[in-house]
């Protein structure tokens, strides 16, 4: 009886929807950062399974397409060097995303000078528009009493949420990817054999980096427990780094010019644990839900970055009276030793890594 009621509940709350005028085709806009553009693949999903019949035109960066793989969404790739560069480049940029398509809404995920230009045009020619609140008045007070109050911030995945709840649209949180499914995906380095984990120990600032000494320790406490240890980096001295540690061991490979990022996602759906900083890869193996031993230094999750669906278990920070010193991670260190990241010892991690494998 009670399954009856609940069933009747959901259908005449599927039709109290359908009843709204709400918009049929969306553009919807996030350029950078690119762990950003990561979480909105969860928005998305939640949101096309929830309303299938609505058209998504993501507004993005040719770079990120691989987030949004199987997600049914019309992509507009922005080209901010190019052809959408400069005020001319924006009005262009709102003729490739409204001609030929019945855009009727405009969900500005970046609330940036360039969204927030489309936004005002979208204005201006009759749709209805909504911007994501970022809350950084909260997260700047946080930062700047150096405390999480214990409670948690808005995630941003949920923010993301909100901007469509804006226009109208009712729908739940998304759930966690599903594992099953993304094991599905390609593995670019052939048949897998034993256990295999992924190491991301840099990031775009020295408070999010786990340090070079500390990441060789941990590298070499990985390889002696795991058949395949993948060292993810961008280039520079982050792929001499990696490519350092692939001369030196037998069973470590330097990711860095092997694959490119949809590689490297499909990569990741098959790894049984991943270290990652607060940092792309972590958003990256939300999506694949891939176990994730995060490392925080200067940032902090409760400040609404953790990857969607991540466990807590999975983290890894020492509560300081310093931390968080900053929301992003770019402000140096006052004390000038990073004591936040170096106290997460390679030993801690290395055993964190093998806990999640072993509930896995």
């Amino acid at each position: 009886m009670v399954t009856s009621n609940k069933k009747a509940e959901k259908t005449e709350n599927n039709e109290l929807k359908k009843s709204k005028k709400l918009p049929k085709s969306i553009a919807v806009m996030r350029l950078s950062a690119m762990g950003d553009v990561a979480m909105l693949a969860h928005t998305l999903r939640a949101f096309g399974e929830e309303y299938p019949s609505v058209k998504i035109t993501l507004v993005t960066r040719k770079l990120f397409t691989p987030f949004f793989e199987g997600l049914g969404v019309d992509i507009v790739e922005v080209d901010t060097k190019g052809r959408h560069k400069g005020i001319k480049g924006l009005w262009r940029l709102f003729g490739d995303i409204t001609r030929g398509r019945k855009i009727d809404a405009f969900a500005d995920m970046h609330s940036v000078m360039r969204s927030v230009v489309i936004r005002w045009l979208m204005r201006l020619s009759g749709r209805k528009v909504a911007s994501i609140h970022k809350g950084k008045v909260e997260k700047w007070f946080r930062v700047g009493h150096n405390s999480h109050n214990g409670v948690p911030l808005k995630h941003t995945v949920v923010r993301y949420c909100d901007v469509f709840r804006r226009l109208g649209f009712e729908f739940e949180n998304p759930a966690p990817a599903s594992r099953e499914n993304n094991l599905q995906r390609e593995n670019p380095m052939g048949e897998k054999r034993g256990r295999w984990v992924g190491f991301a120990p840099f990031s775009a600032h020295k408070g999010k980096t786990y340090p070079e000494d500390m990441s060789e320790q941990l590298v070499d406490l990985l390889v002696a427990d795991y058949e395949r240890v993948f060292i993810h980096s961008g280039g520079g001295a982050e792929a001499e780094f990696a490519q350092r540690m692939e001369t030196k061991y037998d069973n470590v490979v330097a990711l860095s010019g092997k694959v490119k990022l949809a590689g490297e996602l499909n990569l990741i759906a098959h790894l049984d644990c991943v270290v990652s900083m607060d940092s792309l890869v972590m958003h990256m193996a939300s999506l694949t839900a891939t176990p994730v031993v995060s490392v925080w230094g200067a940032t902090h999750p409760a400040l609404g970055f953790l990857g969607w669906g991540c466990p807590e278990e999975g983290v890894l920070q020492l509560e300081m009276p310093c931390r968080p010193c900053s929301v992003y991670g770019e402000r140096k260190c006052k004390s000038g030793d990073y004591k936040c990241l170096r106290a997460i010892t390679p030993q801690m991690v290395a055993d964190k890594v093998k806990e999640l494998i072993e509930q896995k």
